[in-house]
């Protein structure tokens, strides 16, 4: 035990009862030891023990009398504790570190052991708690035991632990920052990520930073990758504070340390180690582009096994030219692990003096360029230690270039090199012994590798490489060796004393020379694979995954013989088929065939062959190379990735053998002219040659696209619904996606859209992306520079004819997306303008302008490679270019553009090429004028008009890809420096950006809104898209609020404005002027001020929001000067009005004003007759009973009104004020119209309903007005006027509910109504007969309802009937002073009733039209015109009656109005709708009356009198309080004043729960009618807008804003809905303007002055129109819905034949037409 212990005594005698044992502590120095008494027991247990102790125990006998033996003693040591708490650290390859805690006990010393496999490695004593064990094997489990050891020698338990040594491997990775990519292996993604670490230009800092500054350096193709090493801070340091240290030679030639930097080789081991295939495979091909040797056989030092690295350099394709083609200038262009080639290789026995790679790199260069193939010890960081990459076989290949001055080797040759001594790598060494042509020892001492190389089995040549000059050199051996290996001289190569470097390095070159040219033996690297597998190395390739991958894509590619039959038999749908459709879709959209056929019969032809092609591509059963491709990328995503590698290595390898022999037989035709047709036909073919994955996933496209034309019920359908998505991972993959079909010239949208719908699912919300572009010449490098740039695949000439346009995805990682505002970058790359290739086909320069349009409509930032040394093909690709940008700036998108200048490379080119910059910038600036002229954009005179764009930071200059000349040179340092410069200002730039990045369903759009519109040969004119509609709905919806706020804010204004006028010289007047003229002046200038203020505040909103960068502001930005003006032109409409109403109201009051003094003096005569009345009865004393108070009163009363004098009030002559004010209105029109007006009084005008006569006016517009006849004529003009007469109508009425009086602006107001609508009809011809008659009824009827309404406020505002309405209430006054009775609570009441309630009640009314207005615009189909018409359309649909869609189309504004007072009433059907406004403004009155009670009592005023002017002053400027119920109020009245305040409270709180009650009762019909704002001219003004119609099939415009510079339309109809008909058959036109624009037709009306005029021009003669094609056949579904369905009924209203309706249009259900009006509204 540990911490007890247990003592045994022997009982002697019987009288013997108890036993004292005493444990002594010496270490605690006790005095006393503890005692343990134990009764009739011959042991005892001690209990509190320490352990691992040593004590002394003393046992006596006590008997039972007390008497005490002697003491026996024994020494007793407690067991010894396990150590606790062993850990292991510090472990390194050849050590480890063990620590423990020491256990609370008396230790000797601690034993520690460390053994693996059951034995004993070391044995360690210690005291201290800490040990060390060296000099262990790497990789190796131990197993370590601590033990504790007392003085006594006891020893513990041994508590043990196991710990594995690290391996070379291990520890390297650790350094590097690699092992977690050792065990989850980097991808081809994750490498290619956009992050901080690839745009950084930061020192490499530390070990781990090393391979990603390796990867950026390699993915780039700079040659300096391998120069990576970092500095230690204390290095750099030390460097600044060493030039002042004294002198230290001991210390220089130590020189500084290299431990902490890795050798290159091990880096490139640890990478390959560490990366999956695809990322071995990228690496592999970047490094061969840099001259860099690959690896072949890759050690992994942990297992001690190697891996021949097939499948890494399979993507590596060289060109080259064999002595055998000198003459015919051909060459060869293979994959090098196909090529049959002699390998030489070059190993190492023992230590060698020689460095081996430095001399095959001088072996491998030319005299004057020397290139470091092969790493070698004089390298940067080539000396340092190699760790893991010993027995790491690199290959590299001599390639000749034809040129024998040049070449080294003038046969190819492939080059291998073992680092690392051949005895330690036995395996390697013998694989290179059976694959090479030969194999160059390079050795010191022969002695040690003798049997090595005496007992290999050799099929290679061997040559004995030795230096004579080492102390270890032994010609005895190297003789012995010779004679056993069978060797000559020309086998051995010595350097001798007398021999240089270059002479050896000659003699060893001529060697190879002799061995390449005359080989025993040629094998390709997949050969080599054979023997691999002999010697047991691993390949590569031997994964499941990638031989599955290769037997799929074998099964696909081995049987293509003929290509061109082969895509016709297993690739059907993408041929013929796809060009007709595409050709037809084109056809619809530009109609050039049509001829004299009915454009909606012609495309509803078009429309059945395009369904007839879709049946033929469904008829065709899925072929068997589909079927394959399609099962195979459905598999696993790296068996997916690994077939689709296979497969575009073997299609690559068909097409270039196939298309090596189209070149040659082009080569040949070419020689002679006569060979065109040939030389035509050669070009086809090398089309129809080219064969890659794209053709699959082209099929896989138009096998979806044609399932999709198929019922949604089909099967056939739903077994394809998952393509997209499998095409979507692909992308994630890293695959590109082929945006536009270069053969076709097409794009199939419905596959593209659905792709990106399936992307935008897979990464949402993370889906925003922003573009990256390159245009430019075939062959001007585009794919490598962006290959180059961001590490991507796209292809470079394997042979291929490239065509279309690519997109692939980049991740961008999290620590740049807060700079660049997106997940992910777009690269397209496209297929070069002006090809050679497509130069024979039709239509070339067509295609190239349709590509540049979509890609830089596509783009965020448009790459333009050019060449500045051939300027006639500068010229045509800067017009294409610019035609592009100019095209994107029309239709709100701004990318931003790069020119980058190829093979230019002295390092003054920027300052060299200012005068080269000018002449690109005078070349666009004549381009952009060229195409502005074109696309009749004219007044863009400058590329700077078209785009942002700096001659001196948007041109970069990049030297040539190649450092020499190929295929030996290696990419030039300075194009990867270029590129990467380029990339880093591309990032800064789309980080710049004031456009928001896309998401992907957003790109969706543009790219279909953009194809639609290349589709037409208008671009700018057929340009729409669902984004730009959206912007411009959001930015109506905002301005409309902002709109209305302005409105609502210039309304509350003039009403307080007209309070104060209407108050002007009353005691309720606030102003303490008494000059009317003076108050207007002031109140006009107030008004200016306001309306400033609220322009300034509309302007300020508008900046403001398009400063945002969300919501895509930026593509409204055109719009932005229209609405601009429109803020302008409202302020110009609201302060004419407010002028207007405050001139009138100021006329008005002036007139009352005469009056209300006339009353004033009346009432103060008949108060004083009622005094002297009462006084005379008074003094009779005598109780007077009512009727003789009455008498009394009566008698009075008549001798009073005898004494008054009553001026006659003369009425207006209202008739000849609006005579004058139309002959003002006239006088512009000349004499004729003045004789006009003389012909007729006004009084006589308006009389009966206006009918239009139009004889004269016809016969002068017959000839011009050709499509109609007199009857339509007339027709025409007399719904024209009857709709203005109705608007005017309505003023009139309004204006009479108010029952104020007459005043000439109100005739002004309507002359205006009338001018306004005659200005939208421009295509009535209108003539001054029509346009002084309308006017003249018009203000026959006004001024005749005018003259009854001046006359009835005149009987109203008469001073007799005044007196004679109040005069009861005089008697009861009379009566009540007369009695001497509290007037109080009458007076307080009569008050209320009489003053406050009319007034309160008329300030509610005032209010609630704006509130309704508000109410009405939180609805949505009031946000915008473009809402309103969809809501007004989707009715009409939902109703289907003739009756409502005949009224829309002719009698639009009319059924607009009707229809949105039917929105309100239904709104406010219920009472209480409107109740909450009226209760609202009534409680803020209700509190504004009670605080002006409260206030006025605190002023003490003198008597009831002042008390109530005061009050009225306080509601000055919110209430009109009568005048004549105030006269009348103050008549006699002696209450008392806070009595009288009392229950005036009383009676305001009674008035209020009255007028709650009445607003309730009340109809809205009612209360429409007094409202002084109408709701229903409010929201009309707002959804009518500027009320143009288009001048075909007279829809209403949608744009916003009032002062829009154009027009525009979101849906168009047939033409004969509009009244359009055939000169010839009378018979309605079906033909849609949308359309009609594209076609040859032509058109005739007044204004073209009865000539015939084409469509396409139409903007000659309407400018202010704008008519772009349908965004898609479907959008005017809706219009031909209802046109099919009505025609008769149409056609019978506008009194024509019924149209000729196209088949397909009887086809369109209802479910398309209201479909169609959510495409053409743009509704999600």
């Amino acid at each position: 035990m540990t911490e007890s212990a247990s003592t045994a005594m022997d009982i002697m005698e019987a009288d013997e009862e108890f036993f004292d044992a005493s444990d002594h502590f010496p270490e605690f120095c006790r005095e006393e030891g503890d005692s343990h008494v134990a009764e009739d027991c011959s042991t005892v247990d001690v209990e509190g023990l320490k352990p691992g102790t040593e004590y002394l125990l003393n046992i006596t006998r006590i008997t039972e009398s007390g008497h005490q033996s002697e003491a026996a003693s024994v020494f007793v040591f407690t067991e010894p504790v396990d150590p606790v708490e062993v850990t292991v650290s510090n472990i390194s390859t050849e050590s480890l570190s063990l620590q423990w805690d020491s256990p609370a006990a008396e230790v000797e010393t601690f034993i520690v052991t460390c053994c693996t496999e059951g034995e004993t490695v070391e044995e360690l004593t210690t005291d201290a708690n800490c040990v060390t064990f060296s000099n262990l094997r790497p990789g190796v489990c131990y197993s370590l035991n601590v033990s504790v050891q007392l003085k006594n020698g006891a020893r513990s338990t041994p508590a043990g632990i196991s710990a594995k040594t690290k391996t070379d491997l291990e520890i390297l990775l650790e350094d590097l920052g690699l092992d977690r990519c050792y065990r989850e292996k980097w991808s081809l993604s994750k490498i290619l990520e956009i992050e901080e670490k690839t745009i950084s230009d930061e020192d490499v800092k530390c070990k781990s930073d090393i391979p990603w500054y390796f990867l950026k350096k390699l993915m780039m193709v700079n040659v300096t990758a391998r120069n990576a090493k970092y500095t230690l801070v204390c290095d750099s340091n030390c460097d600044d504070a060493s030039e002042s240290k004294k002198l230290d030679l001991k210390n220089l030639v130590r020189g500084p340390t290299s431990d902490h930097i890795s050798n290159p080789l091990d880096i490139i081991t640890a990478l390959f180690l560490c990366s999956d295939g695809f990322v071995q495979q990228e690496m592999a091909l970047k490094m061969s582009m840099c001259q860099f040797s690959v690896p072949l056989l890759l050690p992994n030092c942990d297992t001690t096994q190697c891996t021949l690295m097939l499948w890494a350099m399979r993507d590596i394709v060289k060109k080259y030219r064999p002595q055998h083609l000198l003459e015919s200038k051909g060459f060869i262009e293979e994959r090098i692990v196909h090529s049959q080639l002699p390998m030489i290789s070059f190993v190492r026995l023992g230590e060698c003096s020689l460095s081996k790679s430095e001399i095959l790199n001088k072996l491998l260069s030319s005299s004057q360029q020397y290139h470091d193939t092969f790493v070698h010890h004089n390298m940067e960081c080539g000396d340092n230690p190699r760790k893991i990459s010993n027995g790491l076989t690199e290959i590299t290949w001599y390639l000749p270039c034809g040129n024998q001055n040049m070449d080294i080797f003038v046969e190819p040759v492939a080059i291998a090199n073992l680092h690392g001594d051949i005895a330690s790598f036995e395996t390697q060494f013998s694989f290179l012994c059976q694959t090479s042509a030969a194999v160059f020892v390079f050795f010191d001492d022969l002695n040690s590798g003798c049997k090595l190389l005496t007992h290999q089995i050799y099929k290679a040549q061997i040559f004995l490489v030795g230096n004579h000059q080492s102390k270890n050199f032994s010609l005895e051996d190297l003789e012995r060796i010779a004679t056993e290996l069978c060797l000559t001289n020309k086998n051995i190569i010595l350097k001798t004393k007398t021999m240089n470097d270059a002479d050896f390095v000659k003699c060893l070159r001529k060697s190879v020379s002799d061995a390449a040219e005359n080989p025993q033996m040629k094998m390709s690297v997949e050969q080599m694979a054979d023997v691999a597998h002999e010697l047991g190395i691993l390949v590569d390739e031997d994964s499941p995954e990638c031989q599955a991958g290769k037997q799929k894509a074998d099964a696909i590619t081995e049987d293509i013989q003929d290509i061109l039959k082969y895509k016709e038999d297993q690739l059907p749908l993408q041929g013929e088929i796809w060009k007709e459709l595409t050709f037809l879709e084109k056809e619809e959209f530009r109609l050039r065939k049509i001829g004299s056929e009915n454009i909606e019969q012609y495309k509803s032809d078009l429309q059945v062959q395009k369904e007839e092609l879709r049946k033929k591509q469904n008829s065709y059963d899925m072929s068997a190379a589909m079927t394959c491709f399609i099962d195979a990328i459905s598999s696993s995503r790296t068996e997916r990735c690994y077939f689709l590698k296979w497969m575009r290595m073997n299609l690559d390898n068909l097409s270039c053998r196939k298309l090596s022999g189209l070149r040659e037989l082009y080569k040949e035709k070419s020689k002679g002219s006569e060979n065109t047709d040939e030389i035509k036909n050669i070009d086809r073919q090398l089309s129809n040659s080219s064969l890659g994955t794209e053709h699959f996933f082209r099929e896989m496209g138009q096998i979806y696209e044609a399932s999709v034309s198929l019922p949604e019920t089909d099967l056939s359908r739903k077994q394809l619904q998952h393509l997209p998505k499998l095409c979507a991972q692909l992308l994630l993959d890293g695959f590109p996606l082929e945006l536009v079909d270069g053969d076709a010239s097409n794009i199939p949208l419905r596959w593209v859209s659905d792709v990106l719908s399936q992307l935008n699912d897979l990464v949402s919300p993370k889906n925003k992306i922003k573009v990256v572009t390159v245009l430019g010449v075939q062959s001007t490098g585009k794919s490598t520079l962006l290959n180059t740039m961001f590490g991507v695949q796209f292809a470079v000439s394997s042979g291929r004819c490239t065509r279309g346009a690519f997109m692939l995805l980049i991740k961008v990682n999290e620590d740049v997306k807060k700079d660049l505002n997106c997940d992910f970058m777009v690269i397209i790359d496209t297929e070069g303008l002006k090809s050679p290739e497509l130069a024979q086909l039709d239509n070339s320069h067509e295609h190239d302008n349709e590509l540049a349009t979509l890609v830089v409509g596509l783009s965020d930032i448009t790459i333009i490679n050019i060449a500045m040394e051939n300027s006639t093909e500068m010229k045509d690709i800067l017009q294409i270019v610019v035609h592009a940008f100019l095209r994107m700036k029309e239709v709100g998108k701004k990318p931003k553009c790069q020119f980058v200048h190829q093979n230019v490379s002295d390092v003054s080119a920027h300052e060299k090429n200012l005068r080269d910059r000018k002449l690109l910038l005078q070349q666009l600036n004549e381009m952009t004028q060229a195409a502005a002229k074109m696309e009749k954009k004219e007044e863009n005179k400058s590329f700077t008009d078209v785009m942002e764009y700096n001659p001196n930071t948007g041109n970069c200059y990049v030297p040539g890809l190649w450092n020499g000349n190929p295929p030996m040179a290696p990419v030039n340092a300075g194009y990867s420096e270029a590129v990467y410069e380029l990339k880093k200002n591309i990032l800064h730039l789309l980080g710049e950006s004031e456009a928001s990045a896309n998401k992907i369903l957003e790109f969706r759009e543009w790219m279909t809104s953009l194809w639609n519109a290349v589709k037409h040969e208008n671009f700018i004119f057929s340009f729409r898209n669902s984004l730009v509609a959206d912007a411009y709905m959001r930015l109506c919806t905002e301005f409309n609020k902002w709109e209305w706020e302005f409105k609502k804010e210039t309304y509350t204004w003039v009403t307080k404005a007209e309070t104060r006028i209407s108050n002007f010289g009353t005691v309720a007047a606030k102003s303490a002027t008494s000059d009317m003229t003076q108050l207007l002046t002031q109140l006009k200038s107030e008004a200016v001020s306001v309306l400033s203020k609220w322009e300034t505040k509309l302007q300020d909103n508008l900046k403001e929001y398009f400063k945002q960068t969300e919501g895509h502001v930026y593509l409204v930005e055109r719009y932005r000067e229209d609405f601009t003006n429109s803020a302008k032109s409202l302020r110009r409409e609201l302060e004419n009005s407010v002028i207007n109403q405050l001139t009138a109201a100021a006329d008005i009051r002036r007139g009352m004003k005469e009056l209300d003094e006339i009353k004033k003096n009346h009432t103060t005569v008949i108060q004083k007759a009622v005094c002297e009345s009462i006084n005379k009865c008074r003094k009779k004393k005598v109780e007077m009973t009512e009727i003789e108070l009455d008498k009394e009163f009566d008698e009075m009363w008549n001798e009073t009104l005898k004494k008054l004098s009553f001026f006659e009030q003369k009425p207006k002559d209202v008739f000849d004020s609006v005579s004058h004010c139309l002959i003002a209105n006239l006088s512009t029109k000349g004499s004729h119209a003045c004789k006009l007006l003389h012909e007729k009084k006004i009084k006589d005008c308006g009389l009966e309903p206006y009918k239009c006569k139009a004889d004269g006016t016809w016969k002068k517009v017959k000839n011009v007005l050709t499509t109609l006849t007199f009857k339509d004529f007339v027709k025409m003009r007399q719904q024209e006027a009857d709709s203005i007469i109705d608007s005017c109508t309505q003023f009139v009425t309004e204006k009479l509910e108010r029952k104020c009086d007459y005043h000439d602006t109100y005739i002004q107001e309507i002359l205006h109504i009338i001018d306004e609508s005659l200005k939208k009809r421009t295509d009535m011809n209108i003539d001054t007969e029509f346009e002084v008659s309308l006017k003249q009824h018009i203000c026959g009827f006004a001024a005749r309802r005018f003259q009854e309404m001046h006359l009835e406020f005149l009987r109203v505002n008469d001073p007799h009937r005044c007196l004679d309405e109040n005069k009861e209430k005089f008697r009861d006054d009379f009566q009540d002073v007369f009695h001497k009775r509290d007037q109080c609570q009458k007076k307080a009441a009569e008050f209320t009733e009489q003053c406050l309630k009319p007034a309160v009640e008329d300030f509610v009314n005032r209010s609630l039209g704006p509130d309704i207005v508000d109410e009405m615009l939180t609805k949505e189909q009031f946000s915008t015109r473009m809402s309103f018409q969809y809501s007004l359309l989707l009715d009409l649909l939902s109703d289907d009656k003739f009756d409502g869609l005949c009224r829309y189309c002719f009698s639009y504004e009319s059924y607009v109005k009707e229809k949105i007072l039917q929105q309100v009433k239904k709104h406010f059907s219920n009472s209480s709708a409107t109740f909450k406004f009226e209760d609202r403004r009534l409680q803020s009155m209700i509190n504004s009356i009670n605080d002006a009670i409260k206030h006025t009592k605190t002023k003490k005023c003198g008597d009831l009198k002042t008390f109530v002017e005061e009050m009225c002053k306080e509601l000055g400027d919110k209430l009109v309080i009568s005048q004549d119920a105030l006269g009348a109020f103050m008549i006699l009245n002696n209450a008392d004043q806070d009595q009288f305040a009392h229950w005036l409270t009383v009676s305001v709180e009674d008035m209020a729960e009255t007028l709650r009650k009445k607003f309730k009762n009340t109809t809205f019909e009612t209360k429409l009618k007094r409202l002084h704002v109408n709701p229903q001219n409010e929201l009309f003004n707002r959804v009518v807008g500027c009320g143009k119609q288009c001048p075909f099939c007279k829809v209403p415009c949608d744009a916003g804003g009032g002062a829009h510079t154009s027009h525009f339309a979101s849906l168009h109809r047939p033409e004969g809905l509009g009244e359009y008909r055939f000169t010839t058959t009378g018979k309605l036109v079906t033909d849609i303007c949308t359309s009609s624009v594209l076609s040859d037709n032509r058109f005739s009306c007044s204004a073209t002055k009865g000539k015939y005029h084409p469509y396409k021009n139409y903007k000659e003669i309407f400018p202010d129109w704008n008519i772009p094609p349908d965004s898609s056949l479907e959008a005017s579904d809706y219009w031909k819905y209802v046109m099919a369905k009505y025609n008769k009924d149409f056609a019978k209203a506008y009194g024509a034949e019924p149209a000729d309706i196209p088949d397909c249009w009887r086809k369109i259900t209802k479910e398309q037409a209201k479909q169609s009006l959510k495409e053409s509204f743009t509704i999600k």
